[in-house]
């Protein structure tokens, strides 16, 4: 089965704020926000960081296993399409809607302070399961939440794993197995991934500054995105995708783009696009020296200089394996939400690397000639797992 796979819902929450209106008046603000400053997560250290500011729901009813911050991450998303699900249930019957969901952290921030407590007392929280961290649990929580019975299974293929849920949602309708699927990613803050990147020496203390001569890395975030895919017409088509595995270490990106190169050609193929074809290009744009020279090079072989490009992770951070997800969820309040034509602005200091190819990096308040029509949303992770998304508008959105 060869069916058009569209985007029929969505619902967001990140460092912007939560829902699309919240979220799309912070992407398209005059003034970059999103970030705070934030001293409680490297001791002696402020960052700034994406931390979602919105209230979470309470997950206190629940099962032990199934609480934490990465699924009430998880839990504020999903309400939001919550109606679009429910619809999908009745009309396929709970067996035919599936769950595939991205994630890294899981619910690692719930073990942190329990082992603090556990080294202080010699016994585990009462509030504490260790199912909470495992990589399944994010799936889990949306599979009981939703009342979907399908297939559910969660991706941990770091900051991939969110545009990876998103094209394996699309394989499964392709195949048949099912007939709707909630995916998407989330990822919570938390110590241990914080400290992990900053023992990389990846990690900025102020605002990042994606192709700037004067980058100095990432900010982590966190937040959730998911949608609601079906082979029914929606307001955007996931036209296609292309993923490629690089394997050229285990946290650098091979320099010369060819895994980032392989993978924006199959989305461009699966789509049936010329390069020409793209209006806008979300980049994975992390602020670190070697994802950007490889990505600037990646794009420039690709699309050529002239595709209007920007990275969001200024607005949001990297939420790491809901990153992929977001960042779609981002380019569809670009394509479905948005008639004026504005473009998802790239905020640094203007000071490009004279090292890195020139690529047509978006104003804060530019517009395009109309509305965008195609796009395409790039997200490369650790081990070299890549993963490009294409969007299309529909007619009517």
């Amino acid at each position: 089965m060869n069916a058009p796979i569209f985007l029929n819902d969505m619902g967001v929450v990140c460092a912007l704020g939560a829902g699309r209106a919240q979220v799309a008046a912070g992407l398209f603000a005059d003034h970059p926000g999103g970030l705070t400053d934030c001293d409680d997560v490297l001791p002696g250290r402020t960052l700034a960081l994406g931390r979602v500011q919105a209230a979470l729901p309470d997950l206190s009813a629940l099962p032990t296993a199934l609480r934490g911050r990465n699924n009430a991450l998880l839990d504020l998303a999903l309400a939001q399409i919550a109606p679009a699900v429910q619809a999908a249930v009745e009309r396929y019957g709970a067996g035919r809607v599936a769950v595939v969901i991205g994630t890294s952290t899981s619910g690692i921030g719930e073990t942190e302070p329990a082992l603090r407590a556990w080294h202080a007392t010699g016994h585990w929280p009462e509030s504490f399961a260790y199912a909470q961290q495992e990589m399944g649990s994010a799936a889990a929580f949306v599979r009981h939440r939703s009342g979907a019975t399908g297939p559910a299974w969660t991706l941990s293929t770091a900051c991939s794993s969110g545009a990876k849920a998103l094209a394996s949602a699309a394989r499964l309708l392709r195949a048949g197995i099912v007939d709707a699927v909630i995916a998407g990613g989330a990822d919570s803050l938390c110590r241990f991934t914080v400290a992990g990147f900053n023992a990389l020496d990846s990690i900025s203390d102020t605002r990042c500054l994606p192709l700037s001569a004067t980058r100095a890395g990432i900010n982590i975030g966190e937040g959730s995105a998911l949608f609601l895919l079906t082979r029914e017409p929606g307001p955007v088509q996931l036209a296609g995708w292309g993923e490629s595995s690089d394997a050229h270490h285990m946290s650098a990106p091979e320099p010369s783009g060819a895994g980032a190169i392989a993978a924006m050609r199959e989305a461009l193929d699966r789509a049936g696009w010329a390069p020409t074809d793209v209006d806008y290009i979300n980049l994975h744009g992390t602020a670190t020296r070697h994802n950007d020279a490889m990505e600037s090079r990646a794009v420039q072989a690709v699309l050529g200089g002239q595709v209007a490009a920007s990275s969001t992770k200024p607005l949001t951070g990297h939420a790491l394996g809901a990153s992929g997800a977001i960042e779609a969820a981002l380019c569809w309040i670009a394509l479905a939400d948005n008639p004026s034509g504005r473009l998802p602005p790239h905020w640094w200091d203007g000071q490009p690397d004279p090292e890195l190819p020139a690529l047509a990096l978006v104003a804060p308040g530019a517009v395009a000639a109309g509305p965008l029509q195609r796009v395409l949303s790039s997200s490369f992770a650790f081990g070299g797992s890549n993963a490009v998304l294409a969007l299309q508008r529909m007619p009517g959105a």
